[in-house]
Parts: structure tokens; C-alpha cells; sequence
């Protein structure tokens, strides 16, 4: 068996097209534009590009662009200044503060300051809490964009085994979440479960965020199974994932390949939480002053 390997890249194009089509749909209804706030501190290279390649998407997309750039040594007061601007202006339909911070600063402290209905990385406390009850609200992006992939790969999901290796809130918890919310049965497991192939070799969709390269082999992956790499790490060699690709293929029934396989469904899953918190606003707006729009 050759897992059928699933192109993230042209999953993303679809996403992005959706995205574009719902923003122009938005302007046509509304006479504007969604707007996506950027807010990136200090200068580290890896985030600059991740910020540029976000803000580039969504300028295509037709998503106004608000970028602010802090120096490394803003104080924790400057920072949340910035954000409860952004959070203040009604342009400004969703916030997305770059991580990692400096390491003077409260990360968590500084993400609870952007109000869950601007949260387009679904990454603060109320969010989290949101989706833990699974209430409506915005969802993280990278974890979303798994499911998006999953969907049109033909995986399914109601009744699937799943196995999350990972337990972070940027990825493993809210994939769990997500997961528990299409029916499926999960285990989250990491890096320092007992016997892990163990655990992992019994899943149908294996999700490997355990930010440990290559922690993923043949022996952990059942025959047949959907295998995603959601791992990231820059090698001499190029860039490789959490999961053994070529000791996996001949196993798995699905894999996703690094690069190539989640990361392009992250910047696309933000530009539709975008757009939906733009939605969002406009239908609570109207609800709350009882005008039809």
C-alpha cells in the first residue's frame, strides 16, 4: 500500500477562493470591507515571514490590511495599548498577535486582551472556553484547517478512532475538541505517553503535533490509517515534520507531506474566521439595534 498523499496546497486555494468570494459578498452587503489586524513585536526573521505571507493572503482575499510592528522592547502597557486600539476600531473585524513574544512579556495576559468576537486565532481563554462547550465562536486556525483537509480527503470522522499527539492549546487540545465535535472517539497522547506506538498504532486518524521531529514512524501507524503532520522544523537538509514520511507512506491510507500539507490550511483557515467575524459583527450590531440589514 502508497498513502494517497493529500495537497494541502490545493485544498488552501479552494479555502482562500471561499474566503475571497464571502469578503466580496460582505463589501456588496455592507459597503466595506473585513479587516484583519496584524500585530507583530520585536524582529524575529521566521515570524516576519509568517506575518508577511498572512497579510499578503489577505490583501488578496480582498481583506483590508492594519499592521503594527513593535520594537523587541516594548513594554507589556505598549503592547496591550496596541491591542485594545484594534480591538476598539470597528475596521478591524478580527486581531491576530504574532507568537512567540519576547520573553518579558505575558503572553497570555497580552491574548486575553482581544475580545473573543476579534480572536481570528481562537487562541484566548473565553475562546478556548467557548469551544470546550462547544458553543459557537471562532475556532484556532491550524486545527481547523486539519478538519478542512480531513473533509476533503473523504476521511471519515463520525465514529473514527483519533489519536492527537500533542497536548499544547495552540494545536493538540483544540484538535481533540474539534475532533469530540464530528463524532469521533479520542485519545490525546505526547511525547511522554507509555508506549506510544501502542496507543497510536490503534488509530484511524492519527494527528502527529507533538513538535518532535520525525516522532512519528512506521511502527506507530495502523494499516489503512489517515495520517497528519502538523510538525514544522527547519533542517539542513529543508523542512520535516513530526512524522517519518518515508517510513510511513507505505502504511498509512492518507498522509500529508511537510511542507506542503497543513501550513498553507492555517493561513487559509484565518481568512475565514475573518470574514466570519466580520459576519459576526455586522448580525450582532443589527440584533442589538433591532435594524434589518
Amino acid at each position: 500500500m502508497t498513502a494517497t498523499v493529500i495537497d494541502g496546497r490545493e485544498i488552501a486555494r479552494d479555502v482562500r477562493s471561499r474566503a475571497a468570494a464571502a469578503a466580496e459578498r460582505f463589501r456588496l452587503d455592507h459597503g466595506r470591507v473585513p479587516g484583519l489586524a496584524t500585530v507583530l513585536v520585536g524582529d524575529d526573521q521566521a515570524s516576519a515571514v509568517y506575518i508577511a505571507n498572512k497579510r499578503r493572503s489577505a490583501a488578496a482575499a480582498g481583506i483590508a490590511d492594519f499592521h503594527e510592528h513593535l520594537d523587541a522592547d516594548a513594554s507589556e502597557a505598549e503592547v496591550a495599548a496596541v491591542l485594545d486600539t484594534l480591538a476598539a476600531d470597528d475596521r478591524v473585524s478580527g486581531i491576530l498577535l504574532q507568537l512567540p513574544l519576547p520573553g518579558h512579556l505575558d503572553q497570555a495576559r497580552l491574548i486575553d486582551r482581544i475580545p473573543p468576537a476579534k480572536d481570528v486565532d481562537g487562541l484566548t481563554t473565553l475562546s478556548q472556553g467557548l469551544l470546550a462547550g462547544g458553543r459557537p465562536g471562532l475556532r484556532p486556525c491550524t486545527p481547523s484547517g486539519v478538519i478542512e483537509l480531513l473533509d476533503a480527503a473523504g476521511v471519515p470522522l463520525a465514529g473514527a478512532r483519533a489519536v492527537v499527539v500533542g497536548r499544547s492549546v495552540l494545536v493538540g487540545r483544540p484538535m481533540a475538541q474539534l475532533l469530540l465535535q464530528r463524532d469521533a472517539t479520542v485519545t490525546v497522547a505526547h511525547s511522554r505517553t507509555a508506549d506510544l506506538a501502542g496507543v497510536t498504532a490503534q488509530a484511524d486518524i492519527l494527528i502527529a503535533a507533538a513538535g518532535v521531529q520525525g516522532i512519528i514512524t512506521g511502527r506507530h501507524v495502523r494499516a489503512g490509517a489517515a495520517v497528519i503532520d502538523v510538525g514544522i522544523h527547519r533542517t539542513g537538509s529543508g523542512l520535516a515534520g513530526d512524522v517519518d514520511f518515508d517510513d510511513v507512506v507505505g502504511t498509512a491510507g492518507w498522509i500529508t507531506p511537510v511542507p506542503g500539507g497543513v501550513g498553507p490550511l492555517t493561513i487559509a483557515m484565518l481568512l475565514t474566521n475573518t470574514v466570519a467575524a466580520a459576519t459576526a459583527a455586522v448580525a450582532g450590531s443589527a440584533a442589538h439595534t433591532g435594524v434589518a440589514r
